[in-house]
């Protein structure tokens, strides 16, 4: 009897796995996706409809309620910011994939830090609060130095630059160690600068939340925390024409809890508590 040479049957068993597989998860498991989602009450669920009848939405993707020039419709809750193309863009859904390391500017882009300063100051000047927050400048950009050292990447300090403040701006911290701080020249060469983060006086718990200064992995996601939502209550109320004990009670009625009771964060959904709005109040939501 002639045996099959091994490495022929190695091949032909890996082939074997590879049109199964094939079969599995190219074939049988979307069709059985699609068939599930053929199911009455799970086809088309996610759908929403606005205060007039019409469609608007869905509940599972976020939506920028904004004006043509970007600006915030104060009658709406504002939702978390989105990397998905232009915003909440369901054909571009993305992150920003930058991490905690970015915290200098480049040319044509600001760093991670920078972009969280910037919309906490944005946030706590719509909202009527404090927006500062811990290694942010008070102008809303990332507060780092870059600082030159005698030794290289140590010893005494002979330079101190601001660098996310081109000139002319006024650096956020005089002097560094002795040394005057100043503003960074457009064009510079920084690189043999130590970037040194600056924490700053804001308080270790800024009064606004994370998700109104960071973006969803997806960039649709159309949940913002409790918190965040709270703090935008005594805005929408008053551009509402009602109490921001009222619009409170709107927020916890779309409040959704942990799934299982102990996966994740308990949510609200921007879209449905705007269009609940609008049904609530349509004098001023129109």
């Amino acid at each position: 009897m002639t045996r099959i040479p091994h490495w022929l049957a190695q091949h032909l068993a890996a082939l074997r796995v590879v049109l199964v597989l094939t079969l599995v998860t190219g074939l049988l498991y979307p069709l059985a996706m699609t068939a599930f989602a053929q199911v009455p009450g799970l086809d088309g669920r996610s759908r929403v409809t606005g205060a007039d009848g019409s469609e608007a939405g869905s509940s599972l993707i976020g939506q920028s309620f904004t004006d043509a020039k970007g600006k915030p419709l104060e009658r709406y809750f504002q939702s978390r910011p989105s990397n998905a193309g232009t915003g909440y863009d369901a054909t571009a859904s993305g992150a920003g994939n930058q991490g905690p390391e970015s915290v200098v500017d480049m040319k044509d882009k600001p760093s991670l830090l920078t972009q969280v300063c910037g919309r906490s100051k944005a946030v706590g000047e719509l909202e009527g609060v404090d927006g500062s927050r811990p290694f942010c400048t008070p102008d809303g950009v990332g507060a780092v130095l870059g600082v030159f050292y005698d030794g290289g990447t140590s010893g005494r300090v002979d330079r101190a630059v601001s660098l996310n403040q081109e000139c002319p701006a006024r650096p956020f911290l005089a002097t560094y160690k002795g040394v005057r701080v100043t503003c960074a020249e457009p064009g510079a060469d920084y690189s043999r600068a130590v970037a040194v983060p600056v924490r700053g006086d804001a308080p270790a718990d800024p009064v606004v939340p994370a998700d109104a200064v960071t973006a969803s992995a997806s960039g649709l996601d159309p949940d913002i925390s409790p918190a965040y939502a709270r703090l935008q209550a005594p805005r929408v109320a008053r551009e509402r024409g009602t109490s921001t004990a009222d619009v409170r009670e709107l927020i916890a009625r779309y409040t959704t809890g942990r799934t299982l009771g102990v996966l994740g964060e308990p949510g609200v959904d921007v879209v449905e508590l705007n269009i609940a709005l609008d049904r609530a109040y349509p004098q001023q939501g129109a």
